[in-house]
C-alpha cells in the first residue's frame, strides 16, 4: 500500500514517529521526510552469507540457516535465558540468548531462521550466545536471503537508537526514493559517471552489495559539494556586481604617512597583501577579502593600514574582535601607532559603565569616533554609525555568519577584511571562504625567534620546572595554560585556580605568579595583562583566553598543561604567544596520556612550526568543525561529503559549478531548473549572509 506522504510533509506523520518521536528526530536536525531519508547510515555492521554448521570455524563469525529445535526457557527469574537447537541437514548448534524472554512470543519449534554471532566450541559442541536473528518466511526459499547482508548503523540518541531509525526508514523507503526529483542535469550525470540521485539514496540505506554503498556515497557527496559552490559562486558574482560601496582610494601622500606611523618596516609579505586590499578598496564593489596570516606574521599591522586608508577617505572604521582582552590589546597598538595623530579611537565593549556606553554611542553616531574596536557590543541594535566604511572582522571564525552580517548592515556596503590566524587548509577554503577573496602573508616580521617546542612526559615534569624557573629567574616570562578555571569531580584534569597556588609555593618558589581566565572581569583581565605587560607579573597562569592576539615580547615560556586535550591549530595559537622578542623561546607541551595517536599528534608540532602544514593535519583528525571552533560558525554540515577524503571530489564540483554559471548565471535554463530549485530549497535563506564571510 503506497504511503500517502510527501517529501515536505513534517517526520511526525512518518509512520511509527508520531509528535514523541519527532521531537528525538528534530535533535538530529530531522524536521521532514526528506530530511529523515537523508539521514545516512554512519557505517554498516556485514552479515554473511550463511554457512553449513559443519563447516563453521571457532571464534569466527558465522551465519546459520536451520530449523529451531528444543526451544526452552530456562533458569531463575533473575537469570533468564532461552535455549534452542538450530538444525540445518550438515550439524547441530547449540543457541542460547540472555535477559530475552521476550523471544519466547517470536520465535516457535520447527521455525526456519537466519542466525548470526560468533562461534564457540564446548565439548565439541558448537554454540552461539545472544546471535542475532531473522526469521525466513517459510513460502521462502532459505538460499533466497542467502546473501552477505549490509546493515546500517546510523547516528542515534539517547531516545531513539539506530534499530528504530532503520525500522523507520526501511518502512518508507521504497515508496520515497520515487519521488525523488533528480536535479542533475543529464549530460553532466553522464559526464561524471553518476548513477541517479533516486537509486542512490536507495542503496545507501539498503545496499545489495559493499560497492553499492561508496557509489551511493560519492553520489550524494558530489550532489552536497556542488550545491555548496553554486552557493558560494553565485554569492560572490552577486556581491561583486553589486555596486554602490564608498570607493575608498590611497594617494602616495597617504602611504607614506601611514608607513611613517608603523614603528617598523613592512616586509614584503605584508606589502603584497596591501596592495591587494587598497585595490579592492578603491573600487565601488564591497571588497570581501579574507587575511590569512600564520601566527606572528603580522597581519594586525595590514588591518591597522587599511583602517587608515578608510579614514584618509573620511570613513569610519570598525574592529570586531572576539574576546575583551584581544580588543584591548588592538586598542592600545592602534593607540600607540597614532597617539599624537588626529584619528579618534573608540572603544566599545560590555565592561564599559552606562555612562562611558553612552558617550561611546553618541560618538559613534555623530561620526566624531573615526575607529571603534569592540566586542559582541559592536552588533546591538543601539550601535549607528555616521559613516561606516569598512568592518575588519578578527579571529572570523569566532563568530556567527549572521553576527558579521548584522555589523556590515550597519553601513552602505562597507569594504570587509576578514583575519585569521588559523591557517585554513585548501579543501576548507574552498568550502568556507570560496566567496572571499584571499590574501596570504607567506613571510614572518624580521626578528621572530625560532621556538623550541618538546614534548614533556610524566617522568620529565621535574626536570621541565626546573628550566622554567631558572628561565622566568633570569628576567624572562611565562604562560602556563590550563584546560580548566575551576577543578571538576568529572575530568581529571589539572585546573588553573587550583595550580596557581601550588606553582607559587613549589615549582615557582621566589615569583610572582598571576592567574587569569575567562570567569574574570574585564577590569580584572586588564589588570593582570598590565602587570604582565610591566613584568610586574612572571609567570601568568591562564586558560586558552590568551589564545589570540597577546603580544608580550619578554615572554619566552609557553607551558601547556594536558596538551593532548587540544587541538593542534590550537596548540600552535598558543605557541605563537611567544617568540615575539630577541631571545630564543621555548614551548613545553606537558602530556601523561599513554595512547600512541596522541602522542603522533603532540610530534606533528614538535616537528613542525609551519602553521598551514599543522591545519592540514588537525583537520586530518579532528574535522572542520573542531578546527575552526564549533560548526554553528558557517561551517557547511555535510551528510555524506568529506572534505578531507572527497578533495577531489569537491575540486571537480568546483570546476563544474563554474561552468555551469557560465553557461547560464542565473539558471534559468530548462535543463537547470531542478538544479536551481534545490539550490534556493537549501542555500536562499543562508546565500546572503555566506557573502559576508
Amino acid at each position: 500500500m503506497a504511503l500517502n506522504l510527501s517529501l515536505d510533509d513534517a517526520v511526525q506523520f512518518v509512520p511509527g514517529v508520531g509528535p514523541g518521536r519527532a521531537k528525538a528526530f528534530a535533535k538530529l536536525g530531522i524536521s521532514t521526510v526528506e530530511d529523515l531519508i537523508e539521514h545516512f547510515p554512519s557505517r554498516y555492521d556485514l552479515t554473511p552469507k550463511s554457512t553449513p554448521i559443519e563447516d563453521i570455524e571457532e571464534g569466527k563469525v558465522a551465519t546459520l540457516v536451520g530449523e529451531l529445535r528444543r526451544l526452552r526457557n530456562r533458569g531463575s527469574l533473575t537469570k533468564q535465558r532461552v535455549t534452542a537447537n538450530l538444525i540445518d541437514g550438515t550439524g547441530e548448534c547449540h543457541i542460547q540468548w540472555f535477559h530475552s524472554p521476550y523471544l519466547l512470543d517470536k520465535l516457535h519449534e520447527g521455525q526456519v531462521v537466519r542466525l548470526t554471532g560468533k562461534v564457540v566450541v564446548q565439548e565439541d559442541k558448537a554454540k552461539l550466545t545472544n546471535p542475532t536473528w531473522q526469521a525466513v518466511d517459510e513460502a521462502q526459499d532459505a538460499l533466497e536471503v542467502d546473501e552477505d547482508l549490509w546493515n546500517p548503523v546510523y547516528p542515534a540518541t539517547n531516545q531513539l537508537t539506530s534499530v528504530q531509525i532503520e525500522k523507520i526508514i526501511v518502512n518508507i523507503i521504497d515508496d520515497m526514493a520515487e519521488r525523488i526529483i533528480e536535479f542533475l542535469p543529464s549530460e553532466l550525470q553522464k559526464r561524471r559517471k553518476l548513477p541517479s540521485r533516486r537509486l542512490a539514496i536507495l542503496r545507501y540505506h539498503k545496499p545489495l552489495k559493499q560497492a553499492d554503498v561508496e557509489i551511493s556515497r560519492h553520489r550524494i557527496a558530489y550532489d552536497e559539494f556542488l550545491l555548496c559552490q553554486l552557493a558560494v559562486q553565485t554569492g560572490r558574482a552577486r556581491a561583486r556586481r553589486a555596486r554602490g560601496a564608498t570607493p575608498l582610494p590611497r594617494s602616495e601622500a597617504v602611504d607614506a604617512r601611514i608607513r611613517k606611523r608603523l614603528p617598523f618596516k613592512l616586509t614584503p609579505g605584508q606589502d603584497k597583501v596591501i596592495e591587494e586590499i587598497c585595490y579592492d578598496l578603491a573600487r565601488d564593489v564591497s571588497m570581501s577579502r579574507l587575511l590569512q596570516a600564520d601566527v606572528g606574521a603580522g597581519k594586525t599591522a595590514v588591518a591597522v593600514y587599511a583602517s587608515l586608508v578608510a579614514v584618509a577617505n573620511r570613513n569610519q572604521v570598525a574592529i570586531l574582535a572576539p574576546t575583551e582582552v584581544l580588543a584591548s590589546q588592538h586598542l592600545q597598538k592602534l593607540t600607540s601607532y597614532l597617539s599624537d595623530s588626529r584619528v579618534n579611537i573608540g572603544y566599545l565593549a560590555g565592561s564599559l559603565t552606562k555612562r562611558q556606553r553612552t558617550v561611546a554611542l553618541q560618538e559613534i553616531r555623530s561620526g566624531e569616533i573615526d575607529i571603534v574596536v569592540g566586542t559582541h557590543a559592536l552588533i546591538e541594535h543601539a550601535v549607528d554609525f555616521h559613516n561606516l566604511g569598512l568592518v575588519i572582522i578578527d579571529e572570523q571564525h569566532k563568530f556567527g555568519v549572521a553576527q558579521r552580517a548584522a555589523l556590515s548592515a550597519k553601513g552602505r556596503r562597507p569594504h570587509t577584511l576578514v583575519l585569521t590566524a588559523t591557517p585554513i587548509p585548501r579543501s576548507l577554503a574552498m568550502t568556507i571562504f570560496g566567496d572571499l577573496d584571499a590574501s596570504v602573508i607567506e613571510d614572518a616580521p624580521p626578528g621572530r625567534q625560532p621556538i623550541v617546542t618538546t614534548l614533556v612526559t610524566e617522568e620529565l615534569e621535574t626536570r621541565a620546572w626546573k628550566f622554567v624557573s631558572e628561565l622566568i629567574h633570569s628576567g624572562q616570562q611565562a604562560y602556563i595554560v590550563y584546560p580548566l578555571v575551576d577543578e571538576s569531580e568529572t575530568l581529571p584534569l589539572k585546573a588553573a585556580t587550583v595550580e596557581v597556588t601550588r606553582l607559587a609555593n613549589e615549582h615557582l618558589a621566589g615569583a610572582n605568579v598571576g592567574l587569569l581566565h575567562g570567569r574574570m572581569k574585564p577590569a580584572e583581565k586588564s589588570q593582570v595583562m598590565d602587570q604582565f605587560r610591566s613584568g610586574k607579573i612572571h609567570a601568568l597562569v591562564a586558560t586558552t583566553v590568551i589564545e589570540v592576539g597577546v603580544d608580550v615580547p619578554n615572554a619566552t615560556m609557553m607551558v601547556i598543561q594536558h596538551a593532548e586535550r587540544y587541538g593542534l591549530s590550537q596548540l600552535h595559537q598558543l605557541r605563537g604567544r611567544i617568540g615575539r622578542g630577541d631571545l630564543k623561546s621555548y614551548c613545553l607541551l606537558f602530556s601523561d596520556s599513554t595512547n600512541p595517536k596522541s602522542t603522533e599528534r603532540l610530534n606533528i608540532l614538535c616537528h613542525s612550526t609551519d602553521g598551514f602544514h599543522i591545519a592540514e593535519q588537525d583537520l586530518l583528525m579532528r574535522g572542520p568543525g573542531e578546527l575552526l571552533g564549533t560548526r554553528q560558525h558557517g561551517i557547511p554540515t555535510f551528510k555524506a561529503a568529506d572534505i578531507n577524503r572527497d578533495i577531489h571530489l569537491l575540486q571537480q564540483a568546483r570546476d563544474d559549478a563554474a561552468e555551469i554559471l557560465r553557461a547560464d548565471p542565473e539558471l534559468k535554463n530548462s535543463q537547470h531548473r531542478e538544479l536551481n530549485r534545490e539550490l534556493n530549497r537549501r542555500y536562499a535563506a543562508s546565500q546572503a549572509l555566506m557573502r559576508t564571510g
